[in-house]
């Protein structure tokens, strides 16, 4: 066993404790990363408020690099390797697999936490567990990174950035020429526009309540933006585009922005569901409607990304510098401070908080 320092969460709504658990070595196809960096998502902080459920104590944490310090028997990576911790986890066999869709893996290995605190279990929160300075995970979780990338850049990668860019290019599949509108131009809205525009979109439209995030949503690539808040900012999207957009991308959590989705489409466009409301919230729309204007709805779980295919071409348009990463982030803090970081998350002004190790 080995002792680490973690933040844990004992009580849905309350702020983390920073205590030291028991951390075991890496088993079969296993290996344990040393974190250099952790950002901060809104789905840790819906974990954290018991919108998903699940059991406490827990350690979240999902988005983050490291350096490989130790490996278990037949684990495809070696000590001092730089990687990205993911939550994708897939045994790369089944048939969903085979068909390169790994992010909805149904037969993901579970070999269980690797956390004890006090001899009792400890939640090893999406799988990573990375709001601490270790982690033991399975290694179909990592992407080896190559050498240029700062890890505080690197963490970002892990999930907003493919979830976002991952659900433009590989669940949206825009084309060039396309009007694409993004709704929420957080961190994964960001990316999703950087993903737009790498895809040769004509018009790219973020919408958002906040007039500041519509200002940085241009400093990525969106050629407009529209306030959410306006009465029919559909309209407004229609009027600066001439049409309807053929693809919406919805990269926030919210029920009203999925209620209001498919008003922004034209005919033939596609709903992008990518934001997370919690377990139980419920959206309405008219199968009719659906039925009459040929639209689709698409769900896109972690940009359905394929680590070894993707994380390559992400790390070399970043060192190209056609992908813009150090701009996500808003502020650096340790893990003594990150319930101010999580505070100042949740605030909505952040693009992305990191925990630095």
């Amino acid at each position: 066993m080995t002792k680490i320092r973690a933040a844990i969460c004992h009580e849905f709504g309350k702020p983390l404790a920073i205590e030291t658990v028991d951390m075991r070595a890496p088993g079969p196809d296993e290996v344990e990363v040393t974190i250099d960096a952790c950002a901060i998502c809104f789905s840790d902080i819906s974990f954290m408020d018991g919108g998903w459920g699940g059991d406490l104590p827990a350690v979240y944490g999902h988005e983050a690099a490291g350096r490989v310090s130790a490996v278990g028997p037949s684990a495809r990576y070696r000590v001092g390797d730089k990687v990205l911790v993911t939550l994708i986890r897939s045994c790369g066999t089944c048939p969903t697999c085979a068909s390169g869709r790994p992010t909805l893996c149904p037969a993901q290995p579970q070999p269980g936490s690797p956390l004890t605190l006090n001899g009792g279990p400890v939640t090893h929160g999406l799988d990573c567990g990375a709001f601490a300075e270790r982690v033991v995970v399975h290694d179909s979780q990592l992407a080896p990174l190559p050498d240029g990338i700062p890890m505080e850049a690197a963490a970002l990668i892990s999930c907003g950035v493919i979830t976002g860019l991952g659900a433009a290019v590989n669940t949206a599949r825009i084309r060039p020429g396309e009007v694409v509108v993004v709704i929420g131009a957080g961190g994964v809205g960001l990316n999703a526009i950087q993903g737009a525009r790498l895809s040769g979109a004509a018009r790219i439209i973020a919408v958002d309540t906040n007039p500041a995030k519509l200002d940085v949503a241009k400093e990525f690539g969106a050629t407009d933006g529209v306030l959410a808040t306006a009465e029919k900012p559909w309209a407004e999207v229609k009027r600066l585009a001439g049409r309807g957009a053929d693809a919406v991308l919805v990269t926030v959590g919210a029920i009203p922005a999925y209620d209001t989705a498919t008003r922004y489409l034209a005919n033939g466009g596609r709903m992008v569901a990518v934001g997370m409301p919690h377990s139980g919230a419920k959206s309405q729309w008219e199968p009719v409607i659906f039925t009459y204007t040929g639209n689709a709805m698409i769900g896109s779980n972690m940009g359905d990304t394929v680590l070894p295919r993707d994380i390559p071409w992400i790390t070399d348009l970043y060192l190209q510098g056609r992908l813009k990463l150090d701009e996500l982030i808003s502020g650096r803090w340790t893990l003594d401070q990150i319930n101010e970081a999580i505070a100042d998350t949740r605030s909505g002004a952040a693009r992305r908080n990191v925990i630095l190790f």
